[in-house]
């Protein structure tokens, strides 16, 4: 069974940082594409991609409101995904989720979701 477990979250001000983590167990780590997403607070707000890679690191994409604020990053030998947010404003607010497709998926179909880590920027 396929577990995605993030940590890092809870409340910073605006302007702090804050970085997450996300290990994954259950399967060859190593063969899965792996992003960030988000859902904000409002009652209408979709979750939203925030951020991915794929397998060989060789495709990373971003959001456009990440703005240079964020970046990811795996280390394959500990099977964990990171997420570093710099600069992080109110808007920023959001249940983070990690998330998994293997090799050969699409991020319209994703595979892994972990339960989420709640960030609250505020000040």
């Amino acid at each position: 069974q396929v577990q995605l477990v993030e940590s890092g979250g809870g409340w910073v001000r605006p302007g702090a940082s804050l970085r997450l983590s996300c290990v994954v167990t259950g399967r060859a780590f190593a063969d899965l594409n792996v992003g960030w997403f988000r859902q904000g607070p409002e009652p209408d707000r979709d979750r939203e991609i925030v951020t991915t890679m794929n397998w060989s690191e060789s495709m990373i994409s971003y959001a456009d409101f990440v703005d240079g604020r964020f970046k990811i990053s795996r280390d394959n030998a500990k099977n964990t995904v990171y997420l570093q947010m710099d600069r992080l404003h109110p808007g920023d607010t959001a249940v983070y989720y990690c998330a998994a497709v293997r090799k050969d998926g699409s991020w319209s179909s994703v595979d892994y979701w972990g339960r989420g880590a709640l960030v609250t920027v505020s000040p």
